[in-house]
């Protein structure tokens, strides 16, 4: 049988995409290379939305994405601050400049209100961004639920399908599994996260710079335990976030380590670091390091997300570089490169995203 798309990749992105592709009518077929689907980032998210994450020009996606992740049941409300030390005023300035344009509800703090929403934050810490609609990702709900309408479309999904090789002839792909399977496709669309790039080089097309970077999450126990309604704490110099979950703290030192495309793991000075930064911003005290991990965020150069066609490789799409906000955008990232390979009209979902920041065509 030959497919009308292969999708390289079963996480969140090849999920999804798979879903809108596969209820247009499109035969779809998925290959995943791992056991299961979701193995590498997607099972390893910190799991929250939130309007800023990525920069202003994933603002939009992010918002396209908020109504139909809210409808269906994957967000819980929790807010985010932004916290600034003294001396960082025009670091706060310059994040409203940045972002108050895009359409994000954030509001700017003083010391007294940072205090009430942290609890126990240190007196250096004297600026905070709000952010107030921020929540929680059912990260894993999700995931399962694009699975289950891609599987409902028809869409077939084959784990333990690691590609080995692609060969294109006559309109359509032949593509080799390390399992020795063989499986057919008009178009291929590359999904593969943090193997992107080898993805494009082992179709003939030209690499467009995704590179992984590894981030490591921790997830510690305070005593005494934290409130689970804490809001996400961000450093708005970009060195910590952390935020309540079940009773236990995930902190992160956000760190983006370049790394080979692998099973990542946390490393031990990381997660050091990560409560260091924490003793630096409340006066609370980390009882133990209950369990860390680790994973990979791959960015495109100008860190932006790639999605459409390649413009030299026919039969050969991109959908990839999502970098830490690919499940907060996926909604709206799906429905996008649907419409792209399908050159279908943008509908309300879409209509405001300007395709062109996302483009394979604009590395050349």
């Amino acid at each position: 049988m030959t497919h009308d798309y292969a999708i390289v990749g079963a996480g969140i992105a090849g999920a999804s995409l798979a879903a809108e592709l596969a209820e247009s009518g499109a035969s779809v077929l998925i290959l995943e290379g791992e056991d299961k689907p979701g193995y590498h980032a997607t099972g390893r998210s910190a799991a929250f939305w939130e309007e800023c994450y990525g920069g202003p020009e994933i603002v939009p996606l992010t918002l396209a994405s908020g109504e139909y992740l809210r409808e269906n049941g994957f967000l819980h409300q929790r807010g985010a601050l932004y916290i600034a030390r003294e001396g960082d005023e025009e670091l706060v300035t310059d994040f409203m400049q940045r972002f108050v344009p895009t359409g994000a509800t954030i509001q700017h703090l003083g010391r007294g209100d940072l205090q009430k929403r942290l609890p126990g934050v240190r007196h250096e810490w004297s600026d905070a961004i709000w952010e107030p609609v921020c929540a929680d990702i059912d990260v894993a709900g999700l995931h399962a639920h694009y699975l289950a309408r891609a599987r409902s479309a028809g869409a077939l999904l084959e784990c333990r399908a690691r590609v080995c090789g692609m060969n294109r002839a006559s309109g359509s792909w032949t593509i080799a599994t390390e399992t020795g399977a063989s499986h057919r496709a008009k178009t291929v669309v590359n999904a593969a996260g943090a193997w992107a790039d080898e993805l494009a080089v082992m179709a003939g097309a030209n690499p467009v710079g995704i590179k992984p970077y590894r981030r490591t999450v921790a997830q510690v126990r305070i005593d005494p335990p934290v409130s689970n309604d804490l809001p996400l704490v961000l450093d708005l110099r970009g060195r910590f976030y952390f935020k309540p979950e079940s009773g236990r703290l995930w902190l992160s030192p956000h760190d983006e380590e370049p790394s080979v495309a692998c099973d990542a793991a946390p490393e031990e000075l990381a997660v050091a670091e990560a409560i260091a930064r924490l003793e630096e911003v409340v006066d609370w005290k980390v009882a133990a390091v209950e369990h860390k991990w680790a994973g990979l965020r791959s960015f495109a150069p100008d860190r932006r997300p790639v999605y459409g066609h390649d413009p030299q490789v026919e039969g050969f799409a991109w959908f990839a570089g999502q970098g830490g906000f690919g499940i907060q955008t996926s909604p709206a990232a799906a429905r996008l490169g649907r419409q792209l390979l399908l050159d279908e009209p943008r509908d309300a979902m879409t209509q405001g995203l300007d395709t062109g920041l996302y483009a394979p065509g604009r590395f050349g």
